[in-house]
């Protein structure tokens, strides 16, 4: 199920985007048509896919904030829309992190690229110029991210708030991010650290700041930016933790991503470190083999066995209950609007029942 805020909500982030992404392109084709090309790559992967999430997130908490009825005004969909061009950013270098060959069931940025120097039989490595493009074009999407935000037309006042939690939400994902990459690399087995990159890699980015964004240019108080944050924190954690089950058990045909994704790529998630604590020595064992390894399909089912049978799917899943009955109570205060708490009660489904 898609997350909802307004009908036509959705229809003018892509607007907004578009419009943004062509004014900056004019620059860039200015430079040379080739690099032009090479941009072109951001606008399709930008434009033709991706829930919007983090943009929604951040009207969600422009709406909890506004009375009810209140239209949002253009200047305030741009400044949200520009959340997704920095998970633009995030994604492209997270397919490149993690070697990954196709997201939404298309090539990554990197192939795309890597397979443009190929065919073009241009001089060097295929691999590495692929690669090199698509850190670029991640770079460039958190360049016109700030562009976007910074010239969206919001007051001064409402920009200064904005920015705080903009400018912290930057750091909190690169953070998470380094963590993460830093568990694969040395192993790590304990709950605490995926937990830890599920708070900042994805609760604070996902939701928590994008909440606090849209609050703070609707000129919130105290009371509602704490209710929508903590609410934000739940919310972004169950949706690591559904994101982590989907990993494993997602049918490749909704994700977009190879069956058991998450054990080739050698994730050390939540759910991972569950089944290792909870499963006996050679099935612990042997989850841990396979991880980082191109696992078969009989190897792949019986991992799936060991973690369902570990009770750690089961686990994941009641706490993913949890977190999510803690956001709806955090929201159910007079300092969220009707409407605004609605939205997020929808939200709130959405991100935490999803199939891709």
């Amino acid at each position: 199920m898609a997350p909802t805020t307004r009908p036509d909500d959705g229809e003018r982030v892509l607007t907004a985007l578009r419009r943004h992404l062509d004014g900056r392109r004019e620059v860039v084709a200015g430079i040379d048509d080739r690099v032009d090309r090479l941009a072109g790559l951001l606008s399709d992967f930008v434009t033709d896919g991706g829930k919007r999430m983090r943009p929604r997130f951040a009207l969600a908490g422009w709406t909890a904030a506004t009375p009810d009825g209140a239209a949002v005004p253009d200047e305030v969909v741009t400044a949200c829309a520009a959340l997704e061009l920095i998970q633009a950013c995030a994604l492209v270098h997270d397919d490149i992190v993690d070697a990954s060959d196709t997201r939404r069931g298309r090539p990554t940025v990197h192939r795309t690229a890597e397979a443009l120097h190929r065919d073009s039989r241009w001089d060097g490595d295929a691999e590495r110029y692929g690669i090199s493009q698509a850190i670029l074009i991640g770079d460039l999407a958190l360049t016109w991210a700030d562009e976007m935000f910074v010239t969206s037309g919001v007051s001064p006042g409402a920009l200064s708030r904005a920015l705080v939690p903009w400018y912290a939400m930057k750091t909190e994902v690169l953070s998470g991010q380094m963590l993460d990459v830093l568990a694969e690399a040395s192993g790590a087995t304990d709950e605490v650290t995926p937990a830890r990159v599920n708070r900042f890699k994805t609760a604070a980015y996902t939701v928590e700041r994008p909440l606090h964004i849209g609050a703070e240019l609707a000129g919130a108080g105290p009371e509602t930016i704490a209710a929508l944050r903590e609410f934000g924190v739940a919310v972004g954690q169950a949706f690591q933790l559904r994101d982590d089950m989907l990993g494993v058990f997602g049918d490749p045909e909704v994700t977009g991503k190879p069956s058991g994704d998450d054990l080739r790529e050698g994730k050390r998630t939540l759910l991972l470190a569950r089944a290792t604590t909870l499963s006996a020595k050679d099935d612990a064992d042997f989850l841990l083999g396979v991880l980082g390894t191109e696992i078969d399909a009989t190897r792949l089912d019986r991992a799936r066995r060991i973690l369902v049978d570990s009770g750690a799917v089961a686990s994941i899943e009641a706490e993913i209950d949890t977190l999510t009955t803690r956001a709806l109570h955090a929201v159910d205060t007079a300092a969220i609007t009707d409407h605004g708490r609605e939205n997020l009660r929808d939200l709130a489904a959405a991100a935490t029942r999803r199939q891709a």
